[in-house]
């Protein structure tokens, strides 16, 4: 057992209801949990890239088939509080080690999908991955780090959904083409048994410490400072995929750009979101609400930029571009916030009302954004984007943290 271990139990052992700051970083343990994430949305995001292949073989319809990420969402909030109740008693290093042990499942289970009913029930395996994962990473990340490199520690485990938004869909499509798309899935599962070995190396003892109950998460949903927190969440997040879902619609017939220059600005928008990750850390260290107030304004900027400028190819580009660093750094923003400043003791339970706020914001954001483009244009879509994030960012202004971190 090592000394930051040792420190731990004997804090749980005299207030088991107390987060326990560690002695020094596990910066090891980190790491795998950023590759865990980027494991997690590597599997999220394939069928994306090999949806008609998969369908095709499969005997099915692409829209048959894009019903393999909605169950994804579905099961994932509803996971998310369900997993952290039901292990409450666990050592939390065992609960992401199974979670990464679902993943690889899933994965060898998509591989070998003879029917829709096998790749849904593989897409549901991975929901419940998900929802565990990232309702348990921030309050793991609190324990594992001291409490000023929280920031750094969250934006080094959320770099690894930014590296997967620029890569899973590229490699996905690439090696599909040249070894059938099962192989896609196979590689994912690979990936997912190397991760869970550097878990098993690197994840010290987590005793369970202030875990969720349906009466915690009510309590904590009651506390004032998290209610703001929530509201910004939906806000931004509505606002968020209730544009960048119909993007792609918008560079075609605004800009009207050709399918390579649209791959080229996508990619553009996947690395200003690794680079946002990064800036996002860096800059909580020192003003937390600074992040989570001009990340979400950010993005408002970019959504009017697009409105205003939008028939320009190279504005658009660079819009696009801002908007993915803007929303790169919100998920760091947010979740510090939820875990360290509004209820320190109780960050599993936050934990997981951020992620349920965040898979029902998505579901709103793009169910809504396809009603405006549906009856008002795809422009209305990111008009939505702009008044919901820059709400979002006058929420925080107005009634965010108000010491800096």
């Amino acid at each position: 057992m090592t000394q930051s271990t040792a420190g731990v139990m004997d804090a749980v052992l005299h207030d088991p209801e107390k987060p326990v700051p560690p002695s020094g970083p596990a910066w090891g343990a980190v790491i795998s949990l950023s590759l865990g994430t980027f494991g997690l949305v590597t599997a999220e995001f394939l069928p994306v890239s090999l949806l008609t292949p998969l369908a095709h073989d499969l005997g099915i319809t692409e829209g048959a088939a894009g019903q393999a990420m909605t169950a994804t969402a579905i099961v994932g909030a509803i996971s998310a509080p369900t997993v952290a109740i039901i292990t409450k008693r666990l050592d939390r290093r065992i609960v992401m080690w199974t979670m990464t042990l679902l993943l690889i499942l899933s994965d060898v289970l998509a591989a070998g999908a003879w029917s829709l009913a096998v790749l849904l029930t593989a897409r549901v395996v991975l929901g419940i991955a998900l929802g565990g994962f990232w309702s348990m990473s921030a309050a793991l990340a609190m324990r594992l780090v001291p409490s000023h490199l929280l920031p750094r520690a969250m934006s080094i485990i959320l770099t690894g959904v930014s590296v997967a938004t620029v890569c899973a869909a590229p490699i996905g499509a690439y090696v599909g083409d040249i070894w059938g798309w099962r192989s896609a899935f196979m590689l994912a599962a690979v990936g997912g048994a190397a991760t869970l070995l550097v878990q098993l190396i690197t994840i010290p003892r987590l005793p369970p410490i202030g875990v969720a109950s349906f009466r915690s998460l009510l309590d904590v949903a009651k506390i004032p400072m998290v209610k703001v927190a929530l509201v910004v969440v939906l806000l931004v997040a509505s606002g968020h995929f209730a544009g960048i879902t119909y993007i792609r619609a918008f560079l075609e017939k605004i800009p009207a750009l050709d399918v390579e220059t649209i791959s080229l600005v996508l990619l553009a928008f996947g690395i200003g979101g690794f680079f946002g990750n990064l800036a996002g850390g860096l800059l909580a260290e020192y003003s937390l609400k600074a992040v989570a107030a001009l990340a979400p304004l950010l993005i408002a900027i970019a959504a009017v930029s697009l409105l205003t400028t939008g028939a320009s190819a190279f504005a658009s580009a660079i819009a696009v571009a801002a908007w993915g660093f803007a929303f790169g750094a919100v998920p760091v923003g947010l979740q510090t916030w939820m875990v360290r400043r509004a209820v320190p003791e109780q960050a599993e339970s936050a934990g997981v009302l951020m992620v349920v706020a965040f898979q029902v914001a998505i579901a709103a954001g793009a169910i809504f954004g396809g009603v405006l483009v549906d009856n008002a244009g795809i422009t209305s879509a990111i008009a939505y984007s702009a008044v919901a994030t820059f709400a979002a960012a006058l929420t925080v202004f107005l009634l965010g943290p108000k010491r800096e971190t």
